[in-house]
């Protein structure tokens, strides 16, 4: 998978002027932002029937494992500041624990027991709505979060780089 490996193109982006560097950043942003504009009515549906569940004073659970992981972390982690989120309603799952969020936590990303353990503990449940992020979309700790959300009815959305991966398939809505 495209994200399991380094790019040719940049292979050699040490010995790039700096000019070149900076239009590969920004053509990046491009390739980003053409990708979400592809996706916007599957991420319209998911974001309609997510405020539908926090409505009724659900809570906001991002899940992911590694980079994917510490990405969604960051991103919850703004709802409070930002938006005055309810911290209680706000639940931040990471592959590792809390030592992830600083450094890589080898082999955390397969931890099924972990994810499943995390999932019941925190009585996730279908007032609940589960963020998966997964960059492979294959992560298994990732992917048993959702799945063991989804069996106590909570809505999962999940969000990777690839059509057709397992977690997308387990998801409620997946972009």
């Amino acid at each position: 998978m495209d994200t399991e490996r380094a790019s040719p193109r940049y292979s050699d982006i040490d010995a790039w002027a700096p000019v070149d560097i900076a239009e590969a950043m920004i053509e990046g942003q491009f390739t980003a932002v053409a990708a979400v504009r592809a996706a916007r009515f599957a991420i319209l549906e998911a974001v309609v029937a997510a405020a539908e569940r926090l409505r009724k004073a659900g809570r906001l659970v991002y899940v992911g494992a590694g980079t994917s992981g510490r990405l969604a972390v960051q991103d919850g982690a703004e709802l409070v500041p930002t938006f005055s989120w309810p911290q209680e309603r706000l639940l931040l799952l990471i592959a590792g624990g809390r030592s992830a969020l600083l450094r890589s936590v080898e082999g955390a990303e397969d931890e099924v027991d972990q994810a499943a353990r995390l999932v019941q503990q925190h009585d996730i449940g279908a007032d609940d709505v589960v963020i998966a992020v997964a960059a492979s979309g294959t992560t298994t700790f990732t992917g048993t979060c959702l799945t063991d959300a989804t069996r106590p009815g909570a809505l999962t959305i999940e969000v990777d780089n690839h059509l057709d991966t397992p977690i997308l398939q387990e998801a409620n809505y997946a972009n």
